[in-house]
């Protein structure tokens, strides 16, 4: 994908110099009409978000609704399956020790290790439209309108309008919108607070302070860490304003703007204490801090020290945080793991389409009319996006989607670039306006070759589908009620896990279990007396499936 996204690049800047009014007869009209568009800022919004939805859906027959893989992802869908029956959490089962697994915590509670905002985007799907994809679906449209709106508090609205098209090319046709892993919560929040700071500044409604409270609430429950970093930018600049020259009267701005952010941040930290106080026993502590302090020898920043190993009751959860980790801890402290991320993160939200412009635009404000230079809204943005990625750099594990509070700001970033090299010319031949055209026009052919690509992949590794949810399918066909012993070998792809269930474990069709000592196998047998009981192995090649041998040889094999 990434060849033939620079060959697209190559392509363009040779036809910049050779026809830079190819085509403009066919986009003129198209400008004139989109342009129109974008001053009904407010349909401009829908506009996006329709989009979004519309294209996703239109995609199905292609992209399917997605199984999970990732350890994440069912986490995520335990809590969307906790939260879809009307609880917070889950009292432990007796037999837990069975069902131990990865981003999962079994005590005080048993619930996922996240906060709670990816789970509740999937218990809306799943509630409204019977599947946890439709949050999915649902959030992706809400992230591109929201990008869009923010976009509207910095550009004009044809820019933030271009933006808004931007993000559904290039952030809503990846995983992002293909799986079950997060990214839109955080960057729904992120440009929500990123939008109200210059609706705040400029009008002072008590709406746009709330919208702002309700963007950082988001963060604090989808994206805390990075979320905290922005919030703590934006804080500065927040109070920059009330406290600089043309700073507004305080009683104004304190009954317009302090008054009702805090009344919401109020009452989101009520909520979200009393979730954690029900998940972890405590107000001021995460479900993500249980689970590191149960399983987890690597630290969350890369200046800590590795923690002394915990007790294990499986050795395939020892070797993967005991292993697996520590590596991947030792990668992120040297200088060529924070270069991977650095080229991992560029190539995701930016990518050489975006990068020609942001190029451009830095040297035309570097070196051009001063008038052009960075302005104060640039400077800031560089300045968020420049301090949250400085802080995402001393964490000892990175995903992509661990910095889309800054999606918004780093599309502002390339659309100020953009706009600073829209007219520019030479020799009397648009050049800039060629250039602007072609970024869309790559966007677009780029979004139709990754959709056409089998298996689907964008700027992300690619997890090997291990076929959990065909083997689950079947064991649902049958009537009576299931119980898998999933037997691993020594020293596997820890990866590939499948011992993942349902909220309510004793009322699941399929239950899902680690193979332990015999006696205890049988003690699990017992309490699930009644269930058709199965052993799976599933580092045989087929994954093998048989029943069990209570008291006897294995016998039936049935393979995958």
């Amino acid at each position: 994908m990434f060849r033939i996204e620079c060959g697209f690049v190559l392509i363009a800047m040779i036809l910049a110099f050779v026809r830079p009014k190819l085509s403009a007869h066919w986009f003129e009209p198209l400008e004139r009409k989109f342009a129109a568009l974008a001053r009904k800022r407010l349909l401009a919004v829908f506009v996006v978000g329709l989009s979004t939805l519309a294209l996703r859906a239109a995609l199905l027959p292609i992209l399917p609704v997605p199984e999970p893989i990732v350890h994440d992802e069912f986490g995520y869908l335990l809590a969307a399956d906790t939260f879809a029956h009307g609880r917070l959490t889950n009292p432990t089962h007796p037999m837990w020790v069975h069902f131990e697994t990865f981003s999962v915590i079994e005590k005080p509670t048993y619930q996922s290790f996240a906060q709670p905002a990816q789970g509740l985007i999937l218990a809306v799907g799943k509630v409204v439209f019977g599947h946890p994809f439709w949050g999915v679906w649902l959030s992706i449209g809400v992230m591109c309108a929201a990008i869009c709106w923010m976009l509207q508090g910095w550009m004009s609205p044809r820019w933030a309008l271009l933006g808004g098209l931007l993000a559904i090319l290039r952030l809503s046709t990846s995983y992002w919108g293909d799986s079950y892993w997060g990214g839109a919560a955080g960057a729904v929040g992120g440009a929500l607070v990123l939008g109200a700071l210059p609706r705040v500044k400029q009008s002072m409604r008590p709406g746009s302070a709330i919208i702002m409270g309700v963007g950082l609430t988001i963060l604090a429950n989808s994206r805390p860490y990075e979320g905290f970093v922005l919030s703590l930018t934006v804080a500065a600049a927040l109070f920059g304003w009330m406290l600089g020259k043309r700073r507004p009267p305080l009683q104004v701005s304190l009954r317009r703007v302090v008054l009702p952010l805090c009344l919401v941040l109020s009452l989101a930290g009520l909520c979200t204490g009393y979730y954690l106080w029900r998940v972890t026993g405590s107000p001021f502590k995460l479900a993500y801090s249980v689970h590191e302090e149960t399983y987890a020898v690597t630290p969350y920043f890369v200046w800590q020290s590795l923690r002394h190993e915990p007790a294990y009751h499986h050795q395939v959860i020892r070797d993967f945080y005991v292993n697996v980790e520590p590596r991947s801890y030792a990668i992120s402290r040297s200088i060529p793991g924070l270069t991977i991320r650095v080229i991992w993160s560029w190539a995701f939200y930016i990518g050489p389409v975006l990068t020609i412009p942001l190029i451009a635009g830095v040297v035309s404000r570097l070196f051009g009319d001063p008038s052009q230079r960075t302005g104060k809204r640039t400077r800031f943005l560089l300045l968020a996006c420049g301090t949250t990625a400085g802080a995402m750099a001393f964490e000892s594990f990175y995903t992509l989607h661990y910095a889309s509070p800054l999606a918004g700001a780093t599309l502002a970033l390339v659309l100020q670039s953009m706009r600073s090299t829209h007219n520019w010319t030479w020799r009397g031949k648009p050049y800039g306006l060629f250039a602007t055209r072609a970024v869309v026009v790559i966007c677009v052919a780029m979004t139709v070759v990754r959709t056409a690509a089998i298996p689907n992949s964008w700027y992300i590794p690619e997890h090997e589908n291990f076929n959990r949810a065909a083997i689950l399918g079947r064991l649902q066909q049958f009537p009576d009620p299931q119980l898998v012993i999933v037997r691993y070998r020594p020293h596997r792809d820890s990866f590939n896990e499948w011992v993942y269930n349902d909220a309510d474990i004793d009322a699941a069709k399929v239950v899902w279990a680690r193979d332990m000592s015999p006696s205890e196998n049988e003690e699990l047998i017992r309490y699930f007396k009644g269930r058709r009981v199965w052993l799976l192995e599933p580092d045989q090649k087929p994954v093998r499936l048989s029943e069990y041998p209570v008291g006897q040889s294995l016998v039936s094999p049935v393979q995958q």
